[in-house]
């Protein structure tokens, strides 16, 4: 007895040195401090452009990047500072700025670097989306311990940052990682008995390390207040019930009235600078970028098939009836296709997990069944504007992005944004662009007077007009909204008068309002993602907004 106890202690110690702590010792919650509230917020610079031995840095208090690189002759920069990132950017014609997109896991953030006295090109790409950590507050929860196996989920105290979507969970001896491929931020950490030191890392650079300890009280998440507020109007019983979290997680509320804004006022600590999560509001984005291709003659017209702008390995997917999908069916989501898979049940929203998680979304969109001849019945979904992304990327000579950022975003005076990608690093038109509020109600305005900016003409007034018609009703969803090219019809009553409106909308509660008959454009954002209020906007822009608006 007494051998084989040695020799089970003797198991025991070379399993444990040969590979490392049971995970199951560490599924638990843990929590640490960040070192510093704008360890995130990374300082962007070019120099020596236009030279050979130009250098890209980003760094915050300390240098995280210095990449050398050759930027001569080159009409769009290219710069690929890390396995997995890069820089992608374009000089202004007056050769002050650079515009350009940083692409990071599923995200491309635009930066403008602006030049400075000693010609270095400069901007600030906020890597968590928020100007600046309220809270330093870092918790990390690691669950499903064991041997090898966990997950690992980390949550920041600070919860306007809209959080990680981890995967790649690896271990190797007291060694873990994983990885938040929204972001594209890297997670490293070291097991000890009783802490985990945990890394974040750009790649193989790091940004920041945080000291991790078993959790043993309730996590602090949110419950930030701030006084940002501009106001002609009195919304004093809407302030009230926001503030007792009747109208839960509304985080800011803008109204503009013959282009001057005579309300704006954000709640739970978000303010004018952080970009939100629009989900699918920014699909009526994705149809001003069609939009703007049709009015630069890039396709001949929305009658077009989808087939005559896709590669050839998919000519093979089509046939009678699908040859009929044209680009009109695909903005007003009546293409015919299954691909959102509403017959499963008659959902109320975009059902994207059907194609997200397959290698090569556009196949799998296309071999869907139709369940409609093409321009006949309206199903709400993703797949329709998803492919709209497609055709656009097929006849737009240089990279998407830049595109839409040359001939929609600087023409607003739009620089802080964020696009989400599809599986390819290609904008993605079923939704997820973030925006500020105040960005957004500039959009919104942009329709409201019929495709001119300030003057400028940025959109048709004829496309504006065929936008905002209302086509036919979505058949899945509760209301059998009207659709126009992804821009939602609906009417409220106040006073006992019907007034419409057109509407862009996104999941949790991300609304833009143009009502023509009372020159206003209305932007309400939230944080309704799990609570079944994601039409809360509605109720607050019936009954709080509108009787103020109508007096």
């Amino acid at each position: 007895m007494k051998i084989q106890s040695i020799s089970l202690l003797l198991f025991t110690f070379l399993t444990i040195s040969l590979f490392g702590q049971d995970m199951a010792e560490y599924t638990s919650g843990w929590e640490g401090k960040i070192d510093g509230s704008k360890v995130f917020n990374l300082k962007v610079e070019i120099e020596s452009f236009g030279l050979e031995k130009a250098r890209l840095k980003i760094s915050n208090s300390k240098s995280i990047i210095d990449y050398p690189f050759d930027s001569r002759s080159t009409s769009i920069l290219k710069v690929p500072f890390a396995k997995n990132y890069s820089f992608e950017g374009v000089l202004s014609e007056n050769g002050k700025e650079i515009n350009g997109f940083i692409k990071s896991g599923m995200l491309l953030y635009h930066l403008k670097l602006t030049q400075s006295e000693n010609n270095a090109f400069i901007g600030i790409w906020n890597l968590l989306m928020i100007d600046e950590l309220k809270s330093l507050n870092f918790y990390l929860s690691v669950e499903n311990g064991k041997g090898n196996d966990y997950q690992a989920y980390p949550i920041f105290g600070d919860n306007r940052f809209t959080g990680t979507w981890c995967d790649n969970f690896q271990k190797e001896k007291d060694l873990i990682s994983f990885t938040d491929f929204k972001t594209g931020l890297q997670f490293k950490g070291k097991l000890t008995a009783d802490e985990i030191q945990l890394g974040i890392y750009l790649g193989k650079n790091s940004i920041t390390q945080v000291s991790l300890k078993k959790s043993t009280t309730d996590w602090e998440i949110g419950g930030f207040n701030n006084k940002n507020k501009v106001s002609i109007l009195k919304l004093t019983e809407m302030e009230k019930l926001i503030s007792k979290d009747s109208l839960p997680n509304t985080h800011s509320v803008l109204i503009s009235k013959k282009g001057e804004i005579i309300y704006e006022n954000y709640f739970d600590g978000y303010n004018a600078n952080i970009p939100h999560d629009m989900r699918s509001a920014s699909k009526s984005i994705s149809s001003a970028i069609v939009g703007i291709a049709k009015d630069k003659s890039l396709f001949t017209n929305i009658e077009q098939s989808i087939f005559d702008f896709l590669p050839n390995k998919y000519q093979t997917l089509k046939d009678s009836l699908k040859t009929e999908i044209d680009i009109q069916s695909l903005l007003t989501m009546s293409s015919g296709l299954d691909a959102d898979d509403y017959t499963r049940e008659r959902k109320s929203s975009a059902s994207e997990n059907n194609y997200q998680p397959t290698r090569d979304w556009t196949e799998t969109v296309l071999k869907a069944t139709m369940i409609n001849k093409p321009n006949t019945e309206a199903n709400y979904g993703s797949a329709n504007p998803y492919l709209l992304g497609i055709a656009m990327d097929s006849v737009i000579s240089e990279p998407l992005e830049l595109f839409i950022d040359k001939y929609l975003f600087q023409e607003l005076e739009i620089s802080n944004y964020i696009i989400q990608t599809d599986r390819n690093g290609n904008p993605y038109f079923g939704g997820g662009m973030y925006l500020t509020p105040k960005d957004m109600l500039k959009f919104g305005e942009l329709y409201f007077n019929k495709g001119k900016w300030e003057s400028k003409r940025v959109l048709s007034k004829k496309w504006v007009k065929n936008s905002f018609k209302n086509y036919r009703n979505l058949e899945n969803v509760p209301d059998k909204n009207g659709y126009g090219y992804l821009w939602w019809h609906n009417t409220y009553q106040v006073n006992g008068k019907n007034i419409e409106s057109i509407e862009a909308r996104g999941a949790g509660g991300q609304y833009i309002f143009v009502v023509p008959c009372l020159k206003t454009v209305v932007v309400i954002t939230s944080g309704n993602y799990r609570n079944g209020k994601t039409q809360q906007p509605e109720i607050i822009f019936e009954e709080y907004i509108l009787p103020y608006l109508e007096n």
